[in-house]
Formats: structure tokens, sequence, C-alpha cells
């Protein structure tokens, strides 16, 4: 009888300390104050349910998570005995935004600019996949490949059938593949790896369900380094939907890059420092890290971003070039949700003469992300800002140019997974000829696509307005 005349009260105490807890955590962490507002209203409103959807889902333990999880290579990159080369290079052009943008980012990422390198645009698989198996036969000594998805598919085979012929060259192999990513097909390529006798190991396994289209903490990079030398990177993984002269049942575009150089150190510590946090050895030495002689103009660094130490470099990064561009901007991306603050240094850049270009694809492989995107462009298209959609086959690509010199290649997008969940790759390039040759293929891509104008975006029927609306509410985790 006791019990049952104090239980109220300890209820009713344990549910007002659960909130005030909660509220107080809303309170020291949520620095966007809509959304702190909208959790303690949860919070106080639906007593110990809110508390827990707040515990739930509210929490970031993306970044904190991802923390203690690479905790791990903390100091790693200190074992790889990387070479002199690693020294500030002065910024040569005489335009003083760029070196101003240069050093901006130099204090977003640890990594330094270096000079003499060589970054060539690979369109589509049918010329990237050739170029990366031709570099794959040519392997002498080692080989390093981090990539999303890996399918077992025809173009999987081609890869296998490379790797495997290394392999028995003497090559010694390393294959990262995000566990997400080995589910794209079935059996997984991990067992033919495995047969082989190939050292390949999935990222952050997971027991979420297949069917799960989205998940936190994936590794979205894709890193191709032979012999320590010469690398590939951009947006492409290995799947057989790049290959358009093979006329796939689901074909895809996409751009890749060959990169040589100094900045393909960068490549390598990357992915030496995921392949130390997914298995506990050290890649260092020569044989990882060779001397690497200039081929090149280009002045290039790598921006590794991920839901840890480097958590928003890309954004911030992104934030850099709309801020220093004078003349022009030139986006082609499959998924655009840039946030509140970047929407407004787009308007900016705008306002202050900036020619605004930014291509998507008419018809996205995800709905949901097109019709979040849909509920933002009105915000974003005016004179000086044109929306263009490409027809399909779907576009994959991820370019950015600033003002015909200043071009940002890899694996990130415009959305929230990409600056706050996943682990991305990009390379910042300053060199003339690379963005003549990306502008050119921009352009084409322009001159196929179909403007999007705002009165095509205000007469969309109420029910797309409303099923757009909703879809934007998930955005954070699109």
């Amino acid at each position: 009888m006791m019990i049952e005349h104090i239980w109220p009260h300890i209820a009713g105490v344990l549910t007002l300390a659960i909130s005030l807890v909660a509220s107080v955590h809303v309170l020291l962490t949520k620095k966007n104050a809509r959304s702190a507002f909208a959790w303690i209203g949860i919070i106080w409103l639906v007593p110990v349910l809110g508390g827990f959807l707040y515990i739930t889902f509210g929490i970031n333990r993306i970044r904190r998570k991802a923390r203690i999880l690479r905790s791990t290579i903390a100091g790693v990159s200190k074992k790889f005995d990387l070479p002199d080369a690693y020294v500030y290079v002065d910024f040569q052009r005489p335009s003083a935004q760029f070196k101003q943008l240069s050093r901006m980012i130099d204090k977003i990422t640890d990594l330094p600019l270096l000079p003499g390198n060589r970054i060539v645009p690979l369109e589509d698989g049918d010329n990237a996949y050739p170029a990366m198996l031709k570099a794959i036969e040519e392997a002498r000594d080692t080989i390093n490949l981090s990539t999303y998805i890996f399918d077992n598919d025809r173009a999987g085979e081609m890869f296998l059938g490379a790797l495997k012929n290394a392999k028995e060259r003497g090559v010694d192999i390393r294959i990262i593949i995000d566990d997400m990513g080995t589910r794209y097909s079935f059996p997984p390529i991990t067992r033919k790896l495995k047969r082989l006798g190939i050292k390949a190991v999935r990222f952050l396994p997971t027991l979420t369900p297949t069917w799960l289209p989205f998940v936190n903490l994936r590794n979205h990079r894709k890193i191709l380094v032979i012999d320590g030398k010469k690398g590939f990177t951009g947006g492409m993984n290995i799947r057989e939907g790049h290959m358009l002269g093979l006329k796939p049942a689901y074909p895809v575009k996409d751009i890749h890059f060959l990169v040589e150089g100094p900045v393909v150190r960068h490549m390598q510590q990357v992915f030496a420092e995921d392949w130390y946090f997914c298995t506990g050895e050290v890649l260092k030495g020569k044989r990882w890290f060779p001397e690497i002689e200039p081929v090149g103009n280009a002045l290039a660094r790598g921006i590794p971003d991920g839901p840890d130490e480097d958590f928003e470099k890309q954004l911030l990064t992104f934030h850099s070039a709309l801020t220093v561009a004078r003349k022009s901007i030139k986006i082609v991306t499959p998924y655009f949700l840039p946030e509140e603050n970047l929407i407004s240094a787009l308007n900016l850049a705008a306002l202050r003469g900036v020619h605004i270009d930014i291509v998507l694809p008419e018809k996205n492989n995800i709905p949901v992300v097109q019709w979040a995107s849909f509920n933002i462009l009105e915000q974003i298209i005016n004179e000086n800002c044109r929306i263009w959609l490409t027809p399909p086959p779907f576009d994959h690509s991820k370019i950015m140019i600033v003002d015909d010199f200043w071009v940002l290649i890899g694996s990130g997008n415009w959305d929230a997974r990409s600056f706050r969940l996943n682990f991305e790759f990009n390379i910042e390039c300053y060199d003339t000829g690379l963005a003549s040759e990306l502008l050119q293929i921009v352009e084409k891509k322009i001159a196929a696509a179909k403007r999007l104008d705002l009165f095509a975006i205000r007469k969309r029927p109420l029910m797309l307005k409303i099923r757009d609306g909703m879809a934007f509410l998930l955005s954070p985790y699109l």
C-alpha cells in the first residue's frame, strides 16, 4: 500500500528530472534556435516520451560516435614517414582572391597546397574504367582501393580479373569497401576477393537492414592509388551502370579523374588512415609513400571530410569558394540540398553580379531527394542564378568551378549527408587548363538541359508542393 501511494510521486519526480536533463542538454548543444525551441517543446509537451525521442533522434551521436571510432588513428599520420615535400606552397597566381581562398582552406584542412600536379577528367565508365584497369595491370608494388560500391557484375568482374592478375604478380593489395556498398549486389564481391586471397575489408560493418536506404557513418570516398604515385578519384563507384556502352538496365553518367603528382600522397594518407582504422595495420615508409616528381602545372590539395576530426571541412570549403567568387560559379551535382547559410552565400554571390549555373538531373535516382530539393529552389533562382535539368540517363557527376580557374572535384554532394554524415574525399585545384576542360564538359551538359524557371516551380500542383515540403523535413538525413 505504501508503494502505491508513493509511486505517483516517484514517477512525477523522474519525469521532471528527465525533462530537465534533456532540456539542459538541448540548451548546451543545439546551436540552431528553432531546433532547440522545437525539441524543448516536444520534451515538455510529451512527458517522458519527448525525452526518449530526443535521446533517440535529437542527440547528434554521429559526430561523437565517429570521433570515438576514429580516435585510434590519432597521431597515426606521424607514423607514415611522409616525405619532406609536405611544405606550404606560395600561391603563384597574381589574383588576390585565389591567394585568399588558398589561405582560408589552409585553415580548414591540415594538408598543404602542393604544386606539380596533373589532373585529367575521365567521362563515364567507358573512359574511366579502362584507364583504371590499365593502371592496375601496370602496378608493380602496391594497389590501394577504397570505394563505396563494388558490385558483383560485369564491371566488378573486370576489376576482379585485373586485381587477380596483380596479386599473382606479387603486388600488395589493400581494398576498403563500405559495408552498405557491398549490399547493392548479391553475392557480395567480398566473397570472391577473399577466395583470391586479396586483403579486403568492409568499412564499419552494420546490422542495419539492407532495405534501409539511408544509414550514417558511411565511407563514400572513391580512391585508387597505384604504387603510391598514380591516383584516381571522383564520384564513380564500380558498377556496370557507369559503362554506357554496355547498355545497362540503369545507366548512370559520371566523371572520374586521373591524378598524378605530389597530391597523390594526400590520397594515400587518407586511405592509410582508413585502413588503419579498419585493420590496425600501419602503412608506412617509402613503399607506400614514395617520392613523387612534379608532372604538371596544377596546384592541388586533398580535402578529407567526415563526421570526425574532419567535420564540415567540405561545407567550409564550399563557403570559402562562394565568398571569393567574382565572375562565375558552375556547380554540377546529383543531390542539391544546401542549408540556409549556403543558400544565403549563393544569393549574396548573385547580388555581387556573379553568374551562377547549377546543373541537376531532371530525374533523380532517389525521388525523395529531388522532392526536397524542389522545395528550396525558389529561394535560389534569380536573374544571375540559373538551374538546369539534364535529361536521362541520371547524372552522378560532381564538379564546382569558380571564375574559370578554381576547381573542386571528388565524392562530395551538396547535401547534409555529405556535409555531416558520410566520409568524403575531394581535391581542390588551381589550374586554368583543368578548369577549361571541365567548363567544356559543363557547357555540353547545359546545352542538352532545360532551364527551370520560377514560373514552373510556382505552378506545381498543391499536392506536389505538400509532398515536396514533407520531403524537405527529412533533408538533415537525406
